[in-house]
């Protein structure tokens, strides 16, 4: 595998390593370390026993599972997570049940997905106006829906 080294450190002996389901896959598969109940929109913060040192000039995204989500109703009530560069505490899992049906999922389930991608840090310049482009400041279903 090409790309850089993620140092990780388990935090609760009972979690497995992640690792990426597939070659080629850009998500490692977070497992939450205890068993949860969720009513239906009922949320909880749960850890996914593991710390990571994401590298400098990159950030930690943790996305939902989409057969999680798709499937049964959960997903993250943060729509996706950011973990940065300094960060050194155990990444956790917000999830929602947005099903209509209570769910229990067992510790070891794999709940979300870590990607780690570089960013662009900007500086932040002040001005009075904007450069001017075809779509403008159309917002929120300005470009329609076909």
């Amino acid at each position: 595998m090409i790309g850089r080294k993620l140092r990780a450190k388990k935090v609760n002996e009972g979690i497995e390593m992640p690792r990426y389901a597939h070659e080629g896959d850009a998500g490692l598969d977070l497992r939450i370390t205890e068993t949860v109940t969720l009513e239906p929109m009922q949320k909880c913060v749960v850890g996914c026993g593991l710390a990571v040192e994401i590298p400098s000039g990159c950030v930690g995204l943790v996305f939902p599972r989409s057969g999680l989500a798709s499937k049964r109703g959960i997903t993250l009530s943060n729509s996706v997570g950011v973990i940065d560069s300094g960060y050194r505490g155990e990444v956790c899992a917000a999830l929602i049940n947005q099903s209509y049906e209570t769910v229990t999922l067992e510790a070891g389930t794999r709940v979300c997905q870590l990607v780690v991608m570089p960013y662009v840090p900007c500086d932040l310049v002040p001005v009075d106006e904007l450069s001017d482009t075809e779509r403008g400041a159309g917002g929120f279903g300005s470009t329609g829906v076909k």
